[in-house]
């Protein structure tokens, strides 16, 4: 079916409004990449993300709808300089050799770095979906670019998030963690995660997430709205309706909790891929 699917829409042009469906039917399965199981619990030695820290803190705004965004043709030069100095300081470590709790903030503030500095120089931009860095159908978007290498590997964006991230911590809160610059993902937080913060900050991120209507949604008919990233990624939040449902209520203040213990399906799931950028 998706090879069909894949076939037809070559010869034709996507408009990015449409891309959600197409990205829905191609999402990534977790698919681990066995170079970067390695760790050293042993070792104490932390990394410093001061300068993303700084970078974040001084850029990302809270807009009166909880969405935090970010000034990308508004940047310093001075600091696109101080963010590619950072991202250059990361590729140039031995991620194998550190815990694992400093690995995970290793890879997602890598992560997050490279989507706001892809976006940055793709400036003007709408969507993260008009930058095409990529040959390929489905190469919409910066994901499948090699863009980095590190102890001798190229990695992707796409790598991170679903052969590193995703299959090593194998958690439904990584979703909380990567953001891909758009009006519907969970927020890019105005500070850098740290081994030490980064748990409780996931759970933080979660709870604003699904208690926003970028995340969950009941209408007025009782039937049951979610992000796209609950039906993307549906196995990572154990594979059924009722399991998301679960995990919304987990994270959901009382009155959104005792609505969602009412329901046993989802009815539908959205989003917006506008950039996340600050007016």
């Amino acid at each position: 079916m998706k090879h069909i699917i894949y076939t037809i829409m070559k010869k034709i042009a996507i408009p990015s409004g449409l891309m959600a469906s197409f990205i829905a039917l191609a999402a990534p399965s977790a698919d681990l990449w066995p170079h970067w199981s390695a760790n050293d619990a042993g070792n104490l030695e932390s990394i410093s993300h001061q300068s993303w820290d700084e970078f974040l803190k001084k850029y990302v705004t809270t807009d009166s709808d909880g969405l935090n965004r970010l000034p990308y043709a508004a940047i310093a030069a001075e600091d696109k300089t101080a963010l590619d100095t950072y991202i250059r300081s990361l590729e140039a470590l031995s991620i194998s050799s550190y815990n694992r709790n400093e690995q995970r903030a290793y890879w997602a503030n890598l992560y997050n770095a490279v989507t706001v500095k892809v976006v940055i120089e793709a400036q003007p931009v709408a969507s993260i979906l008009d930058i095409k860095l990529s040959s390929g159908f489905f190469s919409k978007g910066p994901w499948k670019k090699k863009q980095l290498k590190i102890e001798g590997q190229e990695v992707s964006l796409d790598d991170i998030e679903h052969r590193i991230l995703r299959p090593i911590w194998n958690d439904p809160l990584t979703h909380y963690a990567v953001n891909c610059a758009s009006v519907g993902c969970p927020n890019l937080q105005d500070y850098a995660f740290t081994a030490e913060n980064m748990e409780k900050n996931l759970t933080r991120a979660a709870f604003d997430f699904i208690n926003n209507h970028r995340g969950v949604q009941i209408n007025a008919d009782g039937e049951l709205i979610v992000s796209s990233i609950y039906s993307w990624f549906k196995a990572d939040f154990g594979k059924s309706d009722k399991a998301v449902i679960a995990h919304l209520i987990r994270y959901a203040k009382p009155s959104l909790a005792e609505q969602l213990s009412k329901l046993d399906e989802i009815e539908d799931d959205q989003y917006n891929w506008k950039l996340n950028i600050a007016k």
